[in-house]
């Protein structure tokens, strides 16, 4: 998958006033590309135009017009693109009360050692950023790329059409697991061609 490049982010005044446009396109973008695996655990995949909305919004919110500070945010999310024969996706860790979220994120330490993704039987484990790995506690966010055995986007899409795909979570303070399908199945697919 090709990285968004300079070329393709817009002027902040002409992206403020596209915004409206694109939000909602770009929203249900990132809900077709959404696996929720447990009640609170989720994973969107990310692709080119996950990527280049993020730094869309990225750029808006933090009011970034250098071109120092553009180079910045292209380089730390075309990271979340997946390189070839695999998928990527940023796992979201949520729990409403904040208390309860620390302590679920200490719970869940060495959670990067129990995700993986099942293609029939085979397990394929999670790769994570280290950078993000800490011994206490899990973060809330975390970056994870999974290879996909050689796979090709044809034979993925047949594997997913029969329930073969899945996400599954091993770790003893969360046991989870959920099936790649549908628009979702479709979308990663795409992601693999």
């Amino acid at each position: 998958m090709k990285a968004v490049q300079r070329g393709q982010i817009l002027p902040y005044d002409q992206y403020e006033r596209l915004r409206p446009l694109l939000r909602p396109l770009f929203i249900a973008e990132k809900d077709r590309r959404r696996l929720a695996v447990g009640p609170n655990l989720t994973l969107l995949f990310e692709n080119a135009q996950t990527v280049w909305y993020q730094v869309q919004e990225m750029l808006r919110s933090e009011r970034i017009v250098s071109e120092e500070g553009i180079a910045h945010e292209l380089d730390t999310y075309n990271e979340l693109l997946p390189g070839p024969n695999e998928l990527a996706a940023t796992m979201l860790i949520e729990f409403p009360d904040a208390a309860v979220r620390d302590e679920n994120l200490r719970r869940l330490a060495g959670l990067e050692n129990h995700i993986f993704l099942l293609i029939g039987e085979r397990r394929h484990k999670a790769r994570v950023d280290l950078r993000q790995v800490s011994p206490e506690r899990v973060s809330s966010v975390q970056f994870l790329r999974f290879g996909v055995g050689g796979l090709d986007a044809e034979a993925f899409a047949a594997r997913a059409a029969q329930g073969a795909i899945s996400i599954e979570v091993t770790h003893p303070a969360m046991q989870v697991r959920a099936t790649i399908e549908g628009a979702l199945a479709a979308a990663l697919a795409q992601d693999l061609s």
